[in-house]
């Protein structure tokens, strides 16, 4: 393994936890806002601010664990998946560019392709991680 791929591996897992970190944080401190991004990316319209609070909880939950290293399997998975249904669920935003702020969403893909890039070489990634020995 080359020396450098540890290094590289954290920097992939810290720079992807900082972004989720600061999505999660949102939920937290504008509720109403990150229920609107459900409502219009995800088509759910039943989710409250005890549920934002909720879901907020369980997203923090995963992602020290992921940042930490810990059953990255699951954690390194889930976050993989979160998002790539945030990505794909952004499809409309992609097929008109230059307007509004719609350019900002294709930041997304190098970040997806950082998270499968991170899943596919997890058990490389042992660079400050709780692990078993």
């Amino acid at each position: 393994m080359p020396h450098r791929l540890p290094l590289a591996l954290l920097s992939l897992r810290f720079s992807i936890f900082v972004v989720m970190l600061a999505w999660t944080i949102d939920k937290f401190a504008r509720p109403a806002h990150a229920i609107g991004v459900y409502e219009k990316f995800y088509g759910i319209d039943s989710v409250n601010r005890l549920g934002m609070y909720s879901l907020a909880v369980a997203e923090l939950l995963l992602l020290f664990a992921f940042v930490l290293g810990i059953k990255r399997h699951l954690c390194y998975g889930l976050v993989l998946a979160l998002h790539a249904v945030s990505t794909f669920s952004s499809w409309r935003q992609y097929l008109d560019p230059f307007t509004g702020n719609n350019l900002l969403f294709f930041a997304a893909w190098p970040m997806l392709a950082a998270c499968l890039t991170l899943y596919l070489m997890r058990d490389q990634d042992t660079l400050l991680t709780l692990r078993r020995r």
